[in-house]
């Protein structure tokens, strides 16, 4: 099976994100769009922006569980559920996590936080409705800039377990 070209973004473009997935050799594809501040959704700004459908576009969120950050991973036509993402990576109780803790720990901001190329390596959860496309989108570390791969390569990268973690 071919591999899908990448769009290369130039050098001083470049994310942790997608140094990340170059080094690894993984085939993927930027998508860029004039972000909106005013817009009360990052993930829904990004699936309009490019004419792709909220189930293909998924958010980055932090979780504190049990006192461990872990990143979920989930659709952003749906929400996630606390209660099961505990139970993917066998905790108690999960909260959302402070918001500046997160940016601090992953190294990206609120809205761009990206699942790959983090500060610090976080345990992931990535919603096992992902494995029903070809290609999911992730930001790719900044607000209007998203990366569209495989699931299945996200989960590699990211060491994810796939569970089911989100709901409508």
């Amino acid at each position: 099976m071919a591999k899908k070209p990448r769009k290369q973004q130039p050098q001083s473009g470049g994310t942790p994100a997608t140094v990340a997935l170059t080094a690894a050799g993984v085939p993927y594809e930027v998508h860029s769009y004039d972000h909106d501040p005013a817009h009360p959704s990052y993930g829904e700004e990004a699936a309009e922006a490019m004419g792709v459908s909220p189930d293909r576009v998924f958010k980055t969120l932090v979780a504190d569980v049990d006192g461990a950050l872990t990143v979920a991973v989930v659709p952003v036509a749906g929400q996630l559920d606390l209660k099961a993402l505990a139970a993917a990576v066998g905790g108690k109780r999960a909260a959302m996590a402070d918001p500046t803790l997160a940016e601090r720990t992953t190294g990206y901001v609120r809205g761009g936080i990206s699942p790959l190329g983090q500060r610090k390596r976080l345990r992931t959860v990535v919603d096992d409705s992902a494995s029903a496309h070809a290609t999911i989108c992730v930001s790719a570390g900044r607000r209007g800039l998203e990366v569209e791969l495989s699931p299945q390569d996200l989960a590699t990268l990211t060491e994810a377990v796939l569970a089911p973690i989100g709901r409508a």
